[in-house]
């Protein structure tokens, strides 16, 4: 008597992935569940099982359902938003004021919805997504049917859904909780890229990742740039330094890696790590070529992604798989590398493996679970179909094969498309929403013109220092107590670990609505033996700060934007046409020192033809987080008391506000 399940597919080229790679001409699937229980011949299967529901898949491939290994799906709202632009422009021009003043939890539903409804339409069953208010990503694909690992970002800088990496990792170990054991989605941490993050945070991650045994998600040497500045700043890659944080401890998820060097290579391939390329946006952006050969002859975990629409503009995996074949090539010379079945893996049983999920999902195998996909194979830009090689289909799927080929899509046994037809997701009503939000960031868009960053960005490249500060100003008044503090740090408890003295000439352009931020125009010269010979000059965009005081000392949160001034004043001052402009020559004097172990800047400044001229101690530390600020607040405190400082010398303002 017949065994019984659900679902029959019938009479396809099965493409199993499989350990042996089998291809079976006249194939059949069987489902029961979530699971599949059967791969074989048409004849086999047939005669074996009682099908709930039997599937003429003739003329189609049947294969494991794809793996998008790396993306930002929300920002499929972000798709056209703008081309052709430097890696610097396009995020700090657009993509960071755009999700600065949209992005909420309604606008990432409403994006993780566009993106799932293209997904599955491409024969997409699976992605790795990182981006921000992430439970709304999670339950939309869990909604949607779709398995997916969501990770939260965390940053050291504020992010949309947190102010400070301590509430971003507080908010990715609520949702990890809320989420953990979920049977098809995966919730975990992705702290965004070592140049964004600190030590800590990946120690943290790790630990988060450790106790949930959930993969930690993370860009690696995307660009040329950040490599060369990793190696300045650390004297390792940014892979090396992944590694010594903790990051490959657990199970990584590291995408781009497109600068890894052959020693970073060897790394990854010694811990596990899967890498997640992604073509189209790397060549979009002029990131790179991705080392795809090197990667699957070096036995990496090796996958494949879309990263985000706003930088790729669509998801369709097929193109992904198709440039991952023909870039090696053209690069080498050598059409025999990555063949279209190596090329197809990345996005099946490899990317699988890439993900950590390869002991249930990415080959069409008895007890793996039922993401399986139907694509036709009888399309024009298909036809015809030659089969005296069965290894033939890798042809068609990965050179002919279209994201709108997919016909029948399943996961967990379950229909997400049949015939086209999403069975899960509302079409018409996903595009109305997108369409609603899409005209408010084109009104947001044409009416910007009078943002001072945009001015900027259109007369050169900007570059973001995002950061808190905690800081104190007081007056000193007499030159001799100036003269005193500076010896006093030449002795215990302070180390100096760096000096300099300088000029600097700067001009601020002002606006009545202080809304708008200030434009700060900056000659910058070294007078300290061995300095630069030649002055600095730049131009910098200071958003309105958040204060919060400090009995001693105030944090202060601050967005710069920061550009080579290369043009004249005058250009300047018409091009910009502030309300007012006040100009302050000041002479300082900086000292980097160590303090109980904490650095902190030492500025001694006097204001040249001021009404207040000072001398002026200020006391400065960088921070990432509300705990560490309050540590380097109260050491401020410290050093007021060993400086002599009272707080009535105290000045709460900056010096253009005097």
């Amino acid at each position: 008597m017949p065994e019984s399940c659900d679902t029959l597919l019938v009479h396809g080229v099965v493409v199993t992935m499989d350990a042996q790679q089998r291809v079976i001409a006249d194939g059949a699937v069987a489902i029961r569940g979530r699971e599949i229980v059967a791969v074989g011949t048409t004849s086999e299967l047939t005669a074996t099982y009682a099908a709930g529901e039997t599937i003429d898949c003739s003329g189609c491939a049947i294969i494991p359902g794809l793996i998008n290994g790396h993306a930002h799906v929300p920002m499929s709202l972000m798709r056209g938003l703008v081309a052709d632009q430097q890696l610097d422009v396009w995020l700090f021009g657009y993509m960071f004021p755009v999700e600065s003043r949209f992005c909420d939890a309604a606008f990432v539903a409403t994006g993780t919805r566009l993106a799932c409804a293209e997904m599955i339409r491409g024969g997409i069953t699976t992605f790795v997504d990182m981006y921000y208010f992430e439970e709304e990503v999670a339950q939309v694909a869990a909604d949607s049917g779709m398995r997916a690992i969501c990770g939260q970002t965390v940053m050291r800088l504020p992010t949309p859904d947190a102010a400070s990496f301590d509430d971003g990792l507080e908010r990715a170990r609520r949702f990890i909780e809320r989420w953990h054991g979920h049977e098809r989605i995966i919730p975990t941490i992705a702290p965004h890229a070592p140049y964004t993050c600190t030590d800590s945070i990946y120690h943290e991650a790790a630990a988060l990742c450790r106790r949930y045994d959930v993969p930690l998600v993370t860009h690696l040497s995307e660009t040329a740039r950040e490599v060369v500045e990793s190696r300045a700043e650390r004297s390792i890659t940014p892979i090396a330094y992944a590694r010594g944080v903790g990051a490959f401890d657990v199970h990584c998820i590291a995408a781009h890696c497109v600068h890894a060097t052959e020693e970073d290579i060897v790394l990854l391939h010694q811990h596990g790590v899967g890498v997640v390329t992604c073509p189209s946006s790397n060549l979009k952006l002029a990131s790179g070529l991705p080392p795809i050969r090197r990667f699957i002859e070096s036995g990496l975990r090796t996958g494949i992604g879309t990263d985000g629409p706003g930088s790729n503009d669509d998801q369709d995996l097929f193109a992904e798989i198709h440039l991952a074949a023909l870039l090696p090539k053209g690069v080498s010379g050598d059409p025999t590398v990555v063949p279209a079945r190596d090329a197809f893996a990345l996005a099946t049983s490899s990317g699988a493996k890439a993900i950590h999920l390869d002991h249930i999902i990415g080959s069409l195998t008895a007890g793996r679970r039922a993401d399986v996909v139907v694509v036709e194979l009888d399309q024009l830009h298909s036809s015809p179909r030659y089969t005296y090689d069965i290894n033939a289909i890798y042809s068609y799927l990965v050179y002919a094969a279209r994201s709108a080929d997919v016909r029948d899509v399943f996961v967990d046994g379950h229909a997400l498309l049949r015939n086209g037809a999403l069975q899960t997701l509302d079409a018409g009503a996903i595009l109305q929403e997108a369409r609603a939000i899409a005209e408010q960031i084109n009104t947001f868009l044409a009416e910007r013109e009078d943002n001072l960053l945009d001015k900027i960005l259109a007369v050169g490249g900007v570059r973001q220092n995002e950061q808190f500060e905690v800081q104190v100003k007081a007056l000193i008044g007499d030159p001799q107590n100036a003269e005193r503090i500076i010896e006093a740090l030449a002795h215990e408890p302070f180390t100096i670990t760096k000096a300099s003295e300088r000029t600097q000439y700067d001009t601020f352009f002002l606006w009545h609505d202080e809304s708008r931020g200030r434009l700060r125009l900056r000659e910058d010269h070294r007078i300290d033996p061995g300095a630069r010979a030649e002055p600095k000059y730049t131009i910098t965009l200071t958003v309105p700060a958040r204060l919060d005081e400090y009995p001693s000392a105030i944090l202060i949160g601050r967005a710069r934007y920061t550009a080579p001034a290369v043009r004249t004043m005058r250009f300047y001052r018409e091009y910009f046409a502030p309300d007012r402009v006040v100009d302050l020559e000041k002479r300082r004097r900086r000292w980097r020192i160590i303090y109980k172990g904490e650095d902190f800047a030492i500025n001694i400044d006097t204001l040249v033809g001021h009404q207040r001229p000072g001398p002026y101690i200020e006391i400065k530390s960088r921070t990432w987080s509300h705990k560490d600020a309050d540590t380097k607040a109260a050491l401020i405190g410290e050093l007021l008391q060993l400086f002599e400082i009272d707080e009535t010398a105290l000045v709460k303002q900056e010096y253009v506000e005097l």
